[in-house]
């Protein structure tokens, strides 16, 4: 059973998830699960069918916005457009979820929504250090 990370109160972040925990997901509140693996990363791995499927089932709309190493621009700006306009709360995962909370933490300093020290203690607080992104949050933020 995957751990649900609570970034902010509309944000959240897990390990890879398990059609229970799609279930689970659902039964906690959540609206929108966004997959930031990609497909066949790993041996087990749940296809991706089968958890859009069950986010179908569960009433959940699914996004797959798979990526390795750091999110590149495409996924940062889709992030940000989600944040934006999905219903909430929404789960992100990927194996361990840090993917997912540096994608949030970049798509969140380029719409402005945090600075990014506020972004970088959001995300401490649910147990990522991402003090490593500190440029490229600074970098993304708007100029006031």
């Amino acid at each position: 059973m995957a751990d649900f990370h609570r970034i902010t109160p509309t944000f959240s972040v897990s390990g890879q998830l398990s059609i229970a925990d799609i279930k689970r997901a659902a039964d906690e509140g959540f609206k929108t699960i966004i997959n930031n693996r990609l497909e066949h990363e790993e041996p087990g791995q749940p296809p991706e069918a089968q958890l859009r499927a069950a986010s179908a089932a569960a009433g959940m709309a699914y996004y797959a916005l798979g990526f390795s190493g750091p999110p590149p621009p495409a996924v940062v700006a889709e992030t940000a457009t989600l944040l934006d306009q999905v219903k909430t709360p929404i789960l992100a995962y990927c194996r361990s979820g840090r993917r997912s909370a540096t994608a949030w933490a970049l798509a969140t300093a380029l719409s402005g929504a945090a600075t990014p020290v506020e972004i970088l203690a959001l995300a401490a607080t649910a147990g990522y250090d991402l003090s490593g992104a500190k440029e490229a949050l600074e970098g993304l933020a708007p100029r006031g």
